[in-house]
């Protein structure tokens, strides 16, 4: 019963952990702050991301998963956020 719960804690710690800047960090070349795609469809969210370095995930992927209507409602980590070039932003849609 703990491990759902601790499995969905983690997913969603774990990508800050290592990410996370201060007020005095600055962005280096291998950095990037994390754009903004919820809201998006599943598609563009995709090509944002990749265009800018990084990694999209798609939790609870189904197989068929009509990526150019189904839009982004949780990504995480979060906009805003620097992460290193590469990074897997995880995705929720509806």
């Amino acid at each position: 019963m703990a491990a759902p719960v601790g499995g969905q804690i983690f997913s969603e710690i774990l990508p800050y952990l290592e990410e996370n800047k201060t007020e005095n960090e600055k962005i280096t070349e291998e950095q990037i702050e994390t754009p903004d795609v919820t809201g998006k469809t599943i598609k563009e969210a995709k090509e944002i991301l990749k265009e800018s370095g990084l990694e999209s995930v798609i939790e609870d992927e189904e197989e068929e998963l009509d990526e150019e209507n189904i839009k982004v409602i949780e990504q995480t980590p979060k906009a805003g956020i620097i992460v290193k070039k590469e990074s897997k932003i995880y995705l929720k849609y509806q």
